[in-house]
C-alpha cells in the first residue's frame, strides 16, 4: 500500500521530510479494524511528533491521526462494526499513522461517520473535538459553577480548530457567557459565528479587554495557544478558585500567580486514555 512518512527529522523543506513510501498491507489484530482511509486531517501533534520522533535505522514512520475511511475487514473479536461502514477516528500515537491507503485501529476508539458529514468534514472532527470536550467537560467541569465568580469562560483561540469546537460546544451545552479572543476581523467574525458572546483582542492585554465587557471575573479559562504569552493576564482576571486549562506546549509554565486565588490548572491531552 502507499503511505506518506519520514526516516528522519529534519526542516519541512528539506526534500526528505516526507517521503512517498509502498508498504506491506497491515493485518488486523482481534479488535482491529482494517480501514480503507479516505480523508485525513493534520493537526499540531503531526508537526510535533514529527519534529520529536527518531524512527528505528531503516524503518520508516507513517505520521497521522484523524482519519475517516470504509471498514474493509475486521478481526475475529471485532462486535461493533462490519465491512463497509463509514467510520472516523483519531488515532493511536502507539501505532502506525493514518496517512496511508489502509490503517489498523481498534474498534474501541472508533466512531460510525455521522450521515450530515461528509467524509472530509469527518476527518477533522476527532482530534479537535474530542480534545475541546474534554477540556470544557472533564478538566474545567463547567456544569460545576465556580462560586462568586462571572458565569462565564474565555476561550483563548477562539478562531482555531480546537477554539472552534469549545465555542460551539460551551454555547450549546451551557447557559454560561462565551467570551473567545481572536486578533483579525476575519478570525473575529468566525468566532461571533460559532456562538461567541463577546470576542477580545488577544492582541491586547487580556484583563483589561475582559474587564471592560463588564462581567467581572470568569470562573472558567481555556487557552488553546501562546499560554506562556498570555499567562500573566489570565492570572489577573480569573476568579478566585477558578479553573484554568491549556493544550499547548509552552517552554515553561509559571503558575506561582495563581497561588493567591487558589485556581486549578488542568492539562489536556487527548490521548491520555
Amino acid at each position: 500500500m502507499k503511505a506518506v512518512g519520514f526516516y528522519t527529522s529534519l526542516p519541512i523543506d528539506h526534500d526528505q521530510a516526507l517521503v512517498d513510501l509502498d508498504l506491506p498491507t497491515p493485518t488486523p489484530g482481534p479488535r482491529d479494524l482494517l480501514v480503507r482511509v479516505q480523508a485525513v486531517s493534520v493537526n499540531p501533534v503531526d508537526t510535533k511528533v514529527r519534529a520529536r520522533t527518531t524512527p528505528a535505522e531503516g524503518r520508516p514512520h507513517v505520521l497521522g491521526y484523524d482519519a475517516a475511511g470504509i471498514v474493509e475487514a475486521v478481526g475475529p473479536e471485532v462486535s461493533r462494526f462490519r465491512p463497509g461502514d463509514a467510520v472516523f477516528y483519531a488515532g493511536d500515537l502507539g501505532r502506525p499513522g493514518t496517512n496511508a491507503e489502509l490503517h489498523c485501529v481498534d474498534e474501541r476508539i472508533v466512531g460510525h461517520k455521522p450521515a450530515s458529514l461528509s467524509i472530509a468534514e469527518a476527518a477533522a472532527m476527532p482530534l479537535t473535538a474530542i480534545t475541546a470536550w474534554e477540556a470544557l467537560f472533564d478538566r474545567l467541569n463547567l456544569r460545576r459553577p465556580v462560586p462568586g465568580a462571572a458565569n462565564a469562560v474565555l476561550i483563548i483561540g477562539g478562531a482555531g480548530g480546537v477554539g472552534s469546537i469549545a465555542t460551539q460546544l460551551a454555547r450549546q451545552l451551557t447557559d454560561l457567557t462565551v467570551i473567545t479572543t481572536a486578533s483579525r476581523p476575519e478570525t473575529q467574525a468566525w468566532s461571533r459565528a460559532l456562538g461567541a458572546h463577546h470576542v477580545v483582542d488577544h492582541g491586547k492585554p487580556l484583563a483589561a479587554e475582559v474587564a471592560a465587557l463588564g462581567f467581572g471575573a470568569p470562573g472558567f479559562v481555556f487557552s488553546t495557544t501562546n499560554t506562556d504569552r498570555h499567562l500573566a493576564e489570565i492570572a489577573a482576571l480569573i476568579a478566585p478558585q477558578g479553573r484554568f486549562a491549556l493544550i499547548d506546549d509552552p517552554a515553561s509554565l509559571d503558575v506561582l500567580p495563581f497561588k493567591r486565588k487558589s485556581v486549578s490548572t488542568h492539562w489536556e491531552f487527548m490521548f491520555t486514555r
